[in-house]
């Protein structure tokens, strides 16, 4: 629990300052250190500050420090026990790029069951996951997928508002080891944060099936962050990283250090001068470290900027921010200050992996992806296999769904026949035989072709055919002002507008974002499709299959 969740008059034994920077240090020197017992003494009128009594000397804290201390009550009957331990709170959040695998290791590692899908997006909310380990409860948050940690996408938004809101006791980041190079790159933004961290090296049985051998302990103590090899789809390594992680935690791994991540002489010069300005605010480095808000002014991040801006001085910081991009421009005319330090950051991630990667075994990648795509995205056959596929989802759901529709008005037939040769004539039979069978039995004689349809999306998401569908639809979308990406919401409209219209925050274009949540209601979902089975089945049974097809 957190210091501020104490009442007046209790007792707590601190366990960690979840602040970063000046502000940690400040606490630190002030003996807030681990098993340091705290009592909560008195609040303000207003209920902030709040007095607190440790080491025999009274200090006060506003609330929004307090909750950066975490804490385990101490009842005032008991010494502490081993039991307390127990009732210890790790708060672990998994962030990672889309299809690294980080939903697969969050439902292995929490037993929950959530939808796993192929294309990028997939996340598009935080998922809540608890598991006890080693005397821990462990909450487990999987956050969205994202690329890196800027303020374009609203996945970048929603991962890091919350790692801002949240303050997290440790991050995963995990890392799809068979594409390690571009993954690492939010790893970096993730030590410029300084933040606890540790490594989940997914798909681990990927890289060694190409018979590349990665030294990732050796890695990991270069980066300053422990690396966990992992494949969730079989559970390996999962309790060794459970293990890193309360290590982490408890401040006892001995690969954990503090690095700073080179971005060259000018650009450092740079950050320099604009991090100590920011060193003077400690609101601004308590959740985030200066040299991370540093980097992220010298990017233009909007939400950043606006952050700074707010700030007494804020307009003295922004225009320093200024000066030195005109500085560094004029040293580097013609360069983007963006395009460098990720240049910068790229080049220390290939450096690392240079020294630690070991490819004289390398064996050739799979050619059945590359195969598969050469087919069904290919400009002569890509369409025709589209409207295939489509065409065999219908037809197995008007025409497969069939017999089950049949078994199922028989046996609503049946039983509503029952209930008008035993019941007594009246009211009562009326509702049983006409209202509630006849009533329920009118709506759940399609559940047959909404489930078909359902299982033939669920199929072509889990196969990846769905993403190669948005990368041949492409062009089209464009053409109607839409990105590719609008394509996934626009098929899962054919299950249930509600789901595809949330979908679309996975398209990053807010213009594109918007147009297709109003086409999207558009879409013949399955609540159209009683309708459509009514007037195909009545006017046109002889070619059920192409007026069905038509009609969507």
């Amino acid at each position: 629990m957190r210091l501020s969740e104490l009442h007046t008059g209790q007792t707590g034994r601190i366990i960690k300052i979840l602040g970063h920077g000046a502000f940690r240090k400040r606490m630190i020197e002030m003996g807030f250190v681990r098993g340091q017992e705290i009592k909560v003494v008195l609040a303000a009128p207003l209920r902030d500050p709040v007095k607190y009594e440790i080491m025999g000397y009274e200090v006060s804290l506003r609330r929004s420090e307090a909750d950066l201390v975490e804490v385990e009550q101490i009842a005032s009957e008991q010494p502490e026990t081993s039991h307390a331990r127990h009732e210890r709170t790790i708060n672990v959040a998994l962030i990672g790029n889309p299809n690294c695998g980080k939903t697969s290791l969050f439902n292995i590692a929490s037993g929950a069951h959530e939808h796993v899908g192929n294309y990028s997006g997939v996340t598009v909310d935080a998922k809540m996951g608890h598991l006890t380990h080693k005397g821990y409860s462990i909450n487990l948050v999987d956050l969205p997928g994202t690329y890196s940690l800027a303020s374009y996408s609203p996945e970048e938004l929603y991962v890091r508002r919350y790692l801002k809101n949240e303050t997290p006791d440790v991050i995963v980041n995990v890392v799809d080891a068979s594409n390690i190079e571009r993954n690492l790159y939010l790893t970096t933004e993730l030590i410029d944060m300084d933040r606890s961290m540790v490594i989940a090296l997914n798909m681990y049985d990927e890289l060694e099936s190409e018979g590349i051998k990665l030294d990732f302990k050796t890695l990991g103590q270069m980066i300053g962050v422990p690396i966990v090899p992992t494949t969730a789809k079989t559970g390996r390594g999962v309790g060794e990283l459970l293990d890193t992680v309360v290590r982490v935690y408890e401040e006892q791994d001995p690969a954990v250090r503090h690095v700073h991540v080179h971005l060259g002489h000018d650009v450092e010069a740079a950050l320099t001068d604009i991090k100590d300005c920011l060193k003077a605010h400690p609101a601004v480095s308590r959740h985030f470290s200066p040299r991370f808000m540093a980097i992220k002014l010298l990017e233009g991040d909007a939400e950043v900027m606006e952050e700074i801006r707010r700030l007494p001085d804020g307009a003295g910081i922004l225009e320093l921010r200024d000066k030195k991009i005109k500085e560094f421009e004029k040293i580097h005319p013609g360069d983007d200050l963006t395009a460098v330090i990720a240049d910068e950051k790229y080049g220390f991630i290939t450096g690392a992996l240079a020294e630690t990667v070991d490819r004289s075994n390398e064996r050739d990648r799979d050619n059945t992806t590359r195969l598969i795509d050469t087919i069904v995205t290919n400009k002569l056959f890509g369409f025709p296999i589209f409207l295939t596929v489509m065409a065999f989802t219908f037809w197995a759901t008007f025409t497969l769904g069939s017999y089950p529709m049949e078994w199922i008005e028989t046996l609503v037939g049946w039983l509503g026949g029952l209930c008008r040769d035993y019941l007594p004539d009246g009211w009562l039979k009326d509702l049983v035989a006409d209202g509630i069978i006849g009533g329920v039995g009118g709506v759940i004689v399609f559940l047959p072709n909404i489930l078909i349809l359902y299982l033939c999306i669920s199929f072509m998401e889990d196969s990846g055919y769905m993403a190669r569908a948005a990368f041949i639809m492409d062009k089209i979308m464009h053409r109607l002002g839409l990105h590719g990406k609008s394509f996934i919401p626009l098929v899962m409209g054919f299950g249930c507008t509600v789901p595809s219209i949330m979908a679309t925050r996975s398209i990053e274009s807010r213009s594109s974002r918007i147009i297709t949540i109003l086409i999207n209601p558009f879409i013949s979902c399955s609540a159209r499709i009683p309708i459509y089975v009514l007037l195909v089945g009545t006017f046109f049974p002889a070619h059920s299959t192409l007026v069905f097809i038509t009609l969507y």
